[in-house]
């Protein structure tokens, strides 16, 4: 009996070969880069451009910008005073399990729609996974939206006290903080709280709790709801309450047998 299940596992091995996908999650840092109108874009000038008296050719450039910019990262110390900056948060919490909770028919419906204490729950139920240990993404489909700033931003241009978008709901925040153990939570969108939220219940509460936030983040829909492991890297910037967010997202998916890159395109 032993031996026929150890050459099922065998066959099924080679029947269904697995591959490890490697998604990033990160929208490029430049000029286009979506941010709140009132606080600073990015900005790059050219420093070097040539060669130098040596010989050499050398690129350099400077840049400015808001830290809470593009794909970022929220730390505690960004809603609640004593709360650490980011240079200060444990690096194991960096490296963790995504849990995606999907939002994205709510979010169709109601723009300022909001994951709810039911749908975490919900998510548990759905992958038999406890939410402790790891970060939790919320997917509303506002990714899609990236590129034009009325849609993402849900109000016209400038009107940034009267935006609409998906987010964390207080509730969902206090159960994770209460009854959950977790190390961060994401959003496609620019905030984890609703856009017309003006309280902003999910910063408050994780934030002061040490739970940290991403924003912005790219690429949701395209791992799984539970599977993926997700490696976040913000800048080490001293005493910032935030700072420009590298994610990675890895998972184990089935291989196309027989098909290579060139043949898909």
């Amino acid at each position: 009996m032993l031996l026929l299940l150890l050459c099922s596992m065998v066959y099924s091995l080679h029947a269904f070969p697995l591959s490890v996908r490697v998604v990033d999650m990160t929208h490029t840092f430049d000029e286009t880069v979506m941010h709140y109108p009132i606080i600073s874009g990015f900005k790059m000038e050219v420093e070097m451009n040539g060669t130098l008296l040596n010989g050499i050719w050398v690129l350099g450039e400077k840049y400015s910008a808001s830290i809470h910019l593009g794909t970022h990262m929220d730390a505690p110390s960004h809603f609640y005073p004593d709360g650490i900056p980011v240079d200060q948060i444990p690096v194991e919490h960096f490296f963790a399990p995504a849990a995606v909770i999907d939002i994205t028919e709510k979010a169709e419906l109601d723009p300022d729609a909001e994951a709810t204490v039911e749908d975490l729950l919900n998510w548990e139920c759905l992958t038999e996974q406890n939410l402790n240990g790891t970060i939790v993404l919320l997917k509303s489909g506002w990714g899609k939206r990236w590129n034009n700033e009325t849609a993402y931003l849900g109000t016209s241009v400038g009107d940034v006290f009267n935006s609409h978008f998906p987010g964390f709901s207080g509730e969902a925040a206090s159960f994770l903080v209460e009854n959950r153990t977790i190390y961060g939570v994401g959003t496609e969108a620019i905030s984890f709280d609703k856009g017309s939220s003006k309280t902003y219940p999910a910063h408050q509460t994780l934030l002061r709790h040490g739970i940290f936030g991403l924003e912005n983040v790219a690429n949701v829909d395209q791992i799984p709801i539970y599977g993926a492991q997700l490696y976040v890297m913000p800048m080490k910037i001293g005493n910032a309450s935030g700072a420009p967010t590298r994610i990675i997202a890895t998972y184990i998916a089935p291989k196309i047998v027989g098909v290579t890159p060139a043949s898909r395109k």
